[in-house]
This record gives structure tokens, sequence and C-alpha cells, in this order.
């Protein structure tokens, strides 16, 4: 399962951006979808996660008020809303989908089955 990215781009500080996640099967219906962000010279970090029944959202507490995350109730989809936008939000954000809505602990990149290719966001005055 390849999951597509979508909304990405450029904006000032303070702007807003929603990025989207697509599978083409109902991934999210089963597993968690999670959003991370990969900034170079760091590892991928997660920033939002939703379960199933829009169950266990959890945040960065980086995000914690800024940034919202949410599934689509009629299609395979998740959305991640950005508000209040900072250059250091700069980054690759990618989608997953897995099981870890037993995990003790927030999501890390290797608890991921699925992932999309990321899709590039630019805060910069």
């Amino acid at each position: 399962v390849l999951l597509a990215e979508s909304g990405g781009g450029s904006v000032p500080p303070g702007g807003s951006l929603t990025l989207a996640c697509a599978s083409p099967e109902a991934t999210f219906s089963t597993s968690c979808a999670v959003w991370f962000r990969l900034s170079p010279g760091t590892e991928r970090v997660m920033v939002a996660q939703v379960c199933p029944g829009g169950r266990k959202i959890l945040y960065h507490g980086a995000v914690q008020g800024r940034f919202t995350v949410s599934k689509d109730s009629g299609a395979p989809k998740v959305y991640l809303e950005m508000k209040y936008l900072r250059p250091e939000d700069t980054a690759t954000y990618y989608c997953a989908a897995g099981q870890t809505q037993k995990k003790p602990y927030l999501p890390e990149a290797h608890d991921m089955e699925y992932w999309g290719q990321g899709t590039r966001v630019t805060v910069s005055s």
C-alpha cells in the first residue's frame, strides 16, 4: 500500500496549510494514521496520530495547539491542518499507517507499515 500526500507548499511565518493523505484501500479503517516530518540533520519525528474511529489522537509537543489531525468520514483520507506555522516547521512531511493503537509511547518510524513519499513544507518570509 502506497500512501499519497498532497498539500505541501511555501508559506510565510504565521501562515496555514492543510496536508492530505490518501490511501488506495481502507487502510485507515484498521490502522492508525501518523504524520511524521523530517528536517535536514534530524531523524523522522512523529507529528500527529489519529487511530480508527478517531481515537488516540496524539501530537508532538512542538505542534500541540497549532496542528489538527483528522480522518475523513467518507473516504480513506486523513488530514493535517497546520496553523500559525513557524520556520522550524519547515520539513518534508510523511504520512504513514501502522498498528500503533496500543503502543505506550509516541509512534516511531520503525512502528509503521506503510508510507507515502512525502510532501515538502517551507515556512519562510
